[in-house]
Order: C-alpha cells, then structure tokens, then sequence
C-alpha cells in the first residue's frame, strides 16, 4: 500500500484541482466535449480522444458535421469510422443535462448505458466522473483491473464483464479505497497517474 499512498501524496493536489475543474463542467456548458470524449476512449488514448475533441470542435464538426467530413480528424482514434457515426447518434442527447439531473449518480448510469450507443458502463462512468456529477461510480478498464489484481482486491480479470460482475468489483475497490483513506473517485486517476506522469482524464 506504501507505493498508493506515495502516489497520492506526489499528485494529491494535481487530482483536487482535476476534481473541482470537473464540476465547472456541469456550469460551462461543455457536457458534450466530454460526452463525445467518452465515447471515443475505448481502445484508444486519452490523450488523443481529447486532442480528437478539440479539433472536430475547432473546426465546427462536433455539433454539425457528417462521418465523411469528420474522418481527416479522427485519424487517432480506434475504430473512428463506427465512432464518428456515433457522434451523429450522439446529437440527439445534446442537451442530456436536463435529463440526467434529476437522477442520483446510479440512476444516470443506467439511462446512459440504456439509452446512448457506444456507452457501457465504463464508458458511463467516465462521462458521469468527467462532469462532476459522480463521486462514487469506478471505472473499470483493464489498467485498473490489472492493478486491483496487483493489490489482491480481484483474483482475475473476468472474462466477460457482466452488470453484475461491474458491480461486484466497484464495490470491491470502493471497500478497499476507503480503507486506505483514499476518496473512491481519487483512485483509479492515481493509478493513471502513475503510469503516465501526470493527471488527465
């Protein structure tokens, strides 16, 4: 646990500011950059779907462009063909805060994982993290469920990571963030940070 606590002392402040720029989210109005952010991070780095983000806003394609016009821009993204499309899928939650708002953090998760092509549970975590509106939904990629096997939280990673198995596990790291005193939503970007130097997304 020694190498955790480490950790979280060396980005302790770098995460807290992350965190409350994470809530400004909500109140600037820019839910949909990290929506589409979120759709395009499976199999692809953060770094390059946020960058992706930028350009297609930038170049005023991220509410208003078509998949054939968005491709010269999503060249770093994985399966960017399948995601583009799914922009376009995307629009019609633009205004999605009206909806999720008068949820509880679970709530919204199970709306988006129902209701947004492209969004498990993961990926509905993430967003619902990434805008400050959760504090206690984890993020289960294989980076953080290799480090809970490291940590001896799992055994293995499942084979299929059912609704059941996703809530099995967060529970579990939920249980074991807090008995190291380290907030739950605090964790998994602690281990990002770890491997990559810094504190993103």
């Amino acid at each position: 646990m020694q190498e955790i606590l480490e950790n979280y002392k060396k980005f302790k402040h770098d995460i807290k500011t992350r965190r409350e720029e994470f809530k400004q989210v909500w109140e600037k109005g820019k839910l949909f950059d990290e929506f589409v952010f979120c759709l395009f991070t499976p199999q692809s780095k953060a770094e390059a779907c946020w960058q992706t983000v930028l350009n297609l806003k930038k170049n005023d394609l991220l509410k208003n462009g078509n998949p054939s016009k968005m491709k010269k821009y999503m060249q770093s993204v994985r399966f960017y063909k399948t995601k583009s499309k799914r922009v376009v899928d995307a629009r019609k939650h633009y205004n999605l805060k009206e909806t999720i708002e008068k949820m509880n953090e679970k709530e919204a998760r199970e709306w988006l994982v129902k209701n947004v092509n492209g969004f498990g549970y993961k990926e509905a975590s993430h967003f619902l993290r990434n805008i400050g509106f959760a504090d206690n939904l984890m993020i289960l990629d294989r980076h953080i469920l290799r480090n809970l096997i490291k940590y001896k939280v799992i055994e293995e990673i499942p084979k299929n990571l059912t609704r059941k198995k996703y809530f099995e596990i967060e529970d579990k790291m939920i249980k074991f963030s807090i008995s190291i005193g380290i907030h739950p939503s605090e964790l998994d970007m602690i281990w990002w940070a770890k491997e990559t130097g810094k504190v993103f997304k």
